[in-house]
């Protein structure tokens, strides 16, 4: 059993896609370089697969007609490096950074400023230009009309077949699969688990053969994806009482042992120790820059702290900080 405490930001992204619907309420609608662009708030959901008349498990459009995600024909694993896992975050991670403003033009100037703290030399250009798009897709998106009732999951995918005509409309084939394919497919399964609940006319039965053929629709790798993620969320909040407990070694193994196995509480006890670590790391490297300000000591301080895997959650790994400083009651 896979098992962390901590969640990469990919792995954040892929649970917060699980509960997808909550973006309509939640949306990015204060964040840097969003909250004075044109009213309107976006989500993480899509349609489900089996809505007639919209997009297919690969995305599809409400016409029928094949996207743009289709229309490359790539089923397997990206080979472009700049195509890979945890982009969209790190996308994200840099328009955090970049800060507040509401000009879509200035935020680009900022984001030139920044792209080569987040992405190597070899990548910058073609990251900087994707991430210039990216901003004016998210211009985009914000003028796009919200459902009135986020209980309606007809009103919900009206919406989100109108948020991917947005998304292909400015991101090719190749970069739909790696901004958004994964998430997709688990907005559609939630959506789908949405429109069962709202069913008054199925009975107890009928709900739940319609659940199950809902997660059978999912993927393996999706399922997988899934019951890992829910074992993690378990695991993680389980940490999260131990540490605010203060418990030590020996009570931690003890409880995870009896719910997970020995091999499952030795892999535990590990993590909390590296996760220990990285977060030391973090506040050495978050130090440091506040003191010195970015530079070519910081540079290399980053990459003395941080493998080359590291560096690339870094920036989102801080800006996941500033989220939860920044949350009520934190």
């Amino acid at each position: 059993m896979a098992i962390r405490t901590w969640a990469k930001p990919a792995a954040v992204l892929a649970i917060i896609a699980s509960a997808a619907v909550a973006w309509w309420l939640t949306g990015p609608a204060g964040w840097p370089g969003v909250g004075a662009w044109p009213e309107g708030q976006w989500g993480a959901v899509t349609a489900p697969s089996h809505t007639p008349g919209l997009y297919s498990d690969s995305a599809r459009g409400s016409d029928g007609a094949p996207s743009a995600h289709q229309r490359s024909g790539n089923t397997q694993e990206p080979t472009d490096p700049l195509l890979v896992d945890g982009l969209r975050n790190t996308l994200e991670a840099l328009l955090l950074e970049a800060g507040d403003t509401s000009d879509p033009a200035t935020l680009k100037q900022r984001l030139a400023a920044l792209i080569g703290q987040h992405f190597p030399a070899a990548l910058a250009t073609r990251a900087l230009a994707l991430a210039e798009r990216y901003v004016d897709y998210r211009v985009a998106l914000g003028r796009l009309r919200a459902p009135q009732d986020l209980t309606d999951p007809r009103a919900l995918r009206d919406a989100m077949d109108a948020r991917h005509k947005v998304r292909v409309q400015f991101f090719d084939g190749a970069e739909y699969d790696a901004l958004f394919a994964r998430e997709a497919e688990l907005d559609r399964y939630t959506l789908a688990r949405l429109e069962v609940a709202h069913n008054p006319q199925l009975s107890p039965e009928q709900r739940s053969q319609a659940l199950q053929q809902a997660e059978r629709e999912l993927s393996p790798e999706r399922r997988t994806e899934r019951s890992a993620a829910t074992e993690q969320l378990a695991a993680a909040a389980q940490t999260a009482a131990f540490n605010t407990q203060n418990a030590d070694a020996y009570t931690r193994h003890t409880a995870r042992s009896a719910q997970y196995g020995e091999a499952a509480a030795h892999a535990l006890a590990r993590l909390d120790q590296e996760e220990q670590h990285w977060q030391q790391r973090l506040d050495q490297y978050s130090q440091a820059r506040t003191q010195q300000g970015d530079g070519a000591a910081l540079q290399q301080l980053r990459q003395q702290l941080f493998s080359s895997e590291e560096q690339q959650r870094v920036d989102a790994a801080l800006a996941l900080r500033k989220l939860q400083a920044a949350a009520p009651g934190s």
